[in-house]
């Protein structure tokens, strides 16, 4: 198994090795592994053609590595614990051999459909374990797998499936997520009209909700299953092997069929995992991400598993059936690392403490935030009411590109600070660079976040469109992978992003970073949430429209509380971050995974509320023309 790093001292050793010689580094890193034949290569390639490649040369079978090499020695310990949606129905726990059978037997089902190497396979799915057993039974029999996040619409399920070539699909009849019934095969069969590539649909009977089989297409999960062996041998894969196809909004266009390959994003996965979390062999963990993102992938399942760790996953809402449910979920099943996004942390916030009276939450030892910036009084919230003051919060920075964390503090072994996410991973070299490329090398210094050398995680490129993945990272800044991020870096070399480089809005010439002063925004006593984006003003150019969302305990008039925020905004940032314009709102139009769509708000605010786009797969559509209404009085 893996070495964890145990002190600050190694930390800076290891990284310094890693920089000087990365190649003897991830070498001994992949020496903890199971191969079925070692690489002739470590590395090759590199930024300027963007044709870099790791282990090359090497044969593998992820899953060998997340499930069977396990299996002597702990075969019997659990792999996953699922807590259903609602808390008065069974859980299931599920050992490492458990887990094992069901990936085999379902491994050769897919194969007794007619599902081989190198085909594309789209999962749509609740968080269910059935959906971590399909991804894991695709890697097995080297099928790409391209996770949908259960939840989206008919249309955006169509474009992947047809972007992606797939010739499968895997789902489900529906689910609940709180309250609500998501009829996932109905959606399903919606997009299917649009995708003549689709041989196969096997359908699971999660909720027992009435659906429409069409013949000859549509299967039963269970009647597939039936009869087979519950043995099978791995099929070999070359590290460079696709693994799987993840897709990713822009701004602008089509979302983009991030491709991951097999051993460099094994290797990154299961080493951050480790590091990052610092995790113990008898930890329980707990990541409330959905499976349908990148931080699903690496953080719920590869990761997780390729450690041998107890992964928790969870089908439901923080909120149902009330906000003290994740408090209560900790407490069951003793949740030593819990790992969640800063919205969520907001969201509970905003609650008040009620639902934290008779919570223990003593078993916490590690908390983590992902997502997006953690604003400085959310960080101290979460460090005061869940970590108790002793649990070390890791500040997470990554893209679904990377594959892994980037930028973190190490649980328990870095010095953190509010909204810093600190020190760079080893085999990560951050760099900031100003508007023309020029390396800024002063140790305090702001500029756009880029990333000087590969790391075995990296991405290798957008499924079918190479050259749109060069144009999109590496054209930018010429040899160097452009994260699209502003950032700033402090006197103790401390990294702490500032938001989307295209999130910049130049207000009389000065650059003002959205995520900026959002943090300063939410630094306000009465303020829960916000969003800013600029919009033309004759005078400075731009000005900054605030949309803001109050806290239920907000008494005072509307004019006192956008005084509040202007005075806490020119208090932490200047006279120059002052919003033009505050418009309080009751939610914000956010993604499936909780990321704020500001270009809707942009266009909103620049007076072109018929230019929004599509919002019908965004969490909270409803708030849209709220919104609209609002600005447009």
């Amino acid at each position: 198994m893996l070495k964890k790093i145990s002190s600050l001292l190694e930390y800076e050793e290891q990284y310094q090795q890693s920089i000087s010689s990365p190649e003897k580094f991830w070498a001994e890193v992949a020496e903890s592994f199971l191969w079925k034949k070692k690489w002739s290569n470590v590395f090759s390639g590199g930024f300027e053609k963007v044709d870099y490649k790791w282990f090359e040369g090497a044969q593998l079978n992820i899953t060998e590595n997340c499930i069977d090499r396990h299996l002597d020695s702990f075969g019997n310990k659990t792999a996953i614990i699922w807590e259903p949606n609602n808390p008065s129905e069974p859980n299931r726990i599920i050992s490492y051999n458990e887990l094992h059978k069901e990936v085999c037997r379902f491994s050769n089902s897919l194969m007794k459909l007619g599902v081989t190497k190198g085909d594309t396979v789209c999962i749509y799915m609740p968080m269910i374990p059935e959906l971590a057993i399909a991804m894991l039974a695709c890697a097995r029999i080297g099928a790409i797998h391209s996770i949908v996040f259960g939840g989206f619409s008919a249309q955006s399920i169509a474009g992947r499936v047809q972007d992606a070539e797939c010739k499968w699909m895997i789902t489900a009849d529906g689910c609940y997520r709180g309250d609500k019934q998501l009829h996932l095969k109905n959606i399903v069969d919606e997009a299917l009209e649009q995708c003549p590539s689709i041989q196969k649909s096997i359908v699971f009977n999660r909720s027992n909700f009435p659906v429409t089989m069409k013949e000859g297409r549509d299967v039963w999960w269970n009647d597939v299953v039936k009869d087979c062996s519950t043995n099978h041998d791995a099929v070999s894969m070359e590290a460079e092997d696709p693994l799987f196809i993840l897709y990713t909004s822009g701004s602008t266009g089509k979302p983009k069929g991030v491709l991951h390959t097999t051993a460099g994003y094994m290797v990154y996965a299961a080493y951050t995992f480790l590091n990052v979390f610092q995790y113990n062999t008898e930890d329980i963990y707990w990541c409330t991400a959905d499976i349908g993102w990148i931080t699903g992938h690496s953080y719920i399942v590869y990761g997780p598993l390729l450690n041998g760790a107890t992964t928790l996953m969870y089908e439901g809402v923080p909120q149902f059936p009330d906000w003290g449910r994740w408090w209560n979920v900790i407490d069951k099943y003793g949740v030593n690392i819990f790992y969640t996004a800063p919205t969520a942390i907001r969201s509970l916030e905003a609650q008040g403490l009620k639902f934290l009276e008779g919570k223990n939450l003593s078993s916490l030892r590690v908390l983590g935030s992902v997502g997006e910036p953690i604003n400085e009084e959310a960080w101290e919230w979460y460090h005061k009411n869940i970590g108790k003051e002793k649990c070390p919060i890791v500040d997470t920075w990554w893209q679904t590109e990377t594959g892994g964390i980037l930028i973190s503090p190490l649980a328990g072994i870095t010095p953190t600070k509010p909204s810093f996410a600190t020190l760079p991973l080893p085999g990560v070299e951050p760099v900031l660079v100003d508007a023309n490329g020029n390396e800024l090398t002063e140790k305090v210094a702001e500029g756009n976040l880029c990333i000087k050398k590969s790391w075995p995680g990296q991405a290798r490129t957008i499924y079918k469109d190479h050259e749109k993945f060069i144009q999109t990272y590496f054209t930018t800044y010429k040899g160097k992978y452009f994260t699209g991020d502003g950032c700033r870096r402090d006197e103790d070399g401390y990294y702490r992003i500032t938001g989307r480089a295209d999130d910049v809005i130049k207000v009389s010439g000065h650059r003002i970073g959205t995520a900026e002063v959002e943090n300063a925004i939410n630094e306000s006593p009465s303020v829960v949430e916000s969003a800013v984006v600029g919009y033309p003003h004759d005078i400075k150019g731009n000005a900054i429209m605030a949309f803001v969302i109050l806290k239920s305990n907000a008494t005072a008039s509307d004019e006192i509380l956008k005084k509040e925020i202007s005075e806490t905004v020119t208090r932490i940032i200047g006279p120059i971050a002052r919003p033009e314009k505050i418009v309080f709102v009751s939610g914000l139009p956010k993604t499936r995974s909780g990321k704020i769509m500001r270009r809707i708000l942009r266009k909103i605010a620049e007076g072109e509320p018929d230019k929004v786009g599509d919002v019908t797969t965004l969490l909270n559509p409803e708030v849209v023309e709220e919104i609209k209404g609002k600005v447009s009085r």
